[in-house]
């Protein structure tokens, strides 16, 4: 593989604010996939992550299609996604990352997944990433505009109030928010040159365990749980980022509510999303899953964009304690559901 912007390249990034900003922008979809920049020449084709961790293997059926519908000779940066329904499925996403070759074939046919193009760095022999955003978006248009599904050409806009439209209904099609791309900037790889405004909400939970920080014996994050319909504690994420000296509080804080009796994701009958069996990640297989049982009657007011399935799509943020609530308040009916959207309307945006 001999093009002018080589792997690996580590993608422009993006830093949040907390409204669609005024100015010389283009406003995009921000979609809810794995980020990929895509390497062509000619029959060679590989799959760049942002952690460089190449996802060639597990997407043949994106091979094929760069194969179909980019030019020959491309670097593109864009998103990874698979459509379920009317909308973006992250956990299918999740599950394309499996070691069997086998398991990947059978979910390429299964689980089918699409890549979404929203930056050309390359085009030939020309390295575009010292042009301004205003160019390449051109010039990436003009390079997909025979594309077919399933690649995509990501939906742009310099109106600020269709933009902010976007992030008010978008939501509903599993979609994360809105990026804002200066005109005049390049491509500055590892940079934090967009903007992103993602949707914030808050909710009660309740603090049932905490997992402790590689450092040492002092609090790593909390694992968080809300109450289901038939009254069973669910695990739905962990809250973290806490200061190293606030680590070291909360060991003390949460000791007298270190459970030695009966807990709900203790023993041999425990709910289906209990935290050493849904917190696993495909990229870290490792991972020290095991926690520290609390009794369930702390509450706490974390902070998280969205949902996926029955958890916290990222890790939550904790704000403050709640002495006020009764942890049997802590529901799931409290969480804010969008209005469902097509996904198809977003592509023909």
């Amino acid at each position: 593989m001999q093009l002018p912007v080589m792997p690996p390249v580590k993608p422009m990034l993006a830093k949040s604010i907390p409204d669609v900003p005024e100015g010389d922008f283009l406003y995009e979809p921000k979609w809810d996939g794995f980020r990929c920049v895509i390497f062509r020449d000619g029959d060679e084709v590989e799959l760049g992550s942002r952690n460089e961790k190449p996802l060639t293997r597990y997407f043949p059926e994106v091979v094929a299609a760069v194969k179909q519908n980019l030019p020959e000779r491309c670097v593109v940066d864009g998103e990874i996604v698979i459509a379920a329904g009317k909308g973006l499925d992250f956990v299918a996403l999740l599950q394309r990352i499996h070691p069997a070759d086998s398991r990947v074939q059978m979910l390429a046919l299964e689980t089918p997944a699409s890549f979404i193009a929203f930056d050309l760095l390359a085009l030939g022999d020309e390295d575009l990433t010292g042009r301004p955003q205003s160019q390449r978006r051109t010039a990436l248009e003009d390079a997909l505009k025979e594309a077919a599904p399933p690649v995509y050409l990501t939906p742009a806009t310099q109106d600020p109030a269709a933009a902010r439209e976007w992030f008010s209904v978008f939501e509903g099609a599993g979609l994360d928010g809105v990026v804002a791309k200066p005109m005049s900037e390049t491509y500055q790889q590892d940079k934090r040159v967009m903007r992103k405004i993602k949707h914030t909400r808050t909710a009660d939970v309740v603090v049932a365990g905490y997992r402790l920080h590689k450092s040492g014996p002092v609090v790593g994050s909390l694992v968080l749980g809300l109450y289901d319909e038939a009254g069973s504690l669910q695990h739905v994420g962990v809250a973290a980022s806490f200061t190293m000296g606030r680590r070291k509080e909360l060991i003390d804080e949460l000791a007298p509510y270190v459970s030695d009796g009966p807990h709900p994701w203790v023993g041999d009958v425990v709910p289906e999303r209990n935290p050493n069996q849904a917190a696993g990640s495909r990229w870290n297989n490792g991972k020290d899953l095991s926690f520290v049982p609390l009794r369930p009657e702390l509450v706490a007011e974390v902070g998280y964009d969205a949902m996926e399935g029955t958890r916290f799509r990222h890790t939550a943020q904790f704000k403050h304690w709640r002495s006020d609530r009764d942890p049997a308040s802590c529901t799931y009916e409290q969480l804010e559901r969008p209005v469902g959207f097509e996904l198809a309307s977003v592509l023909g945006a």
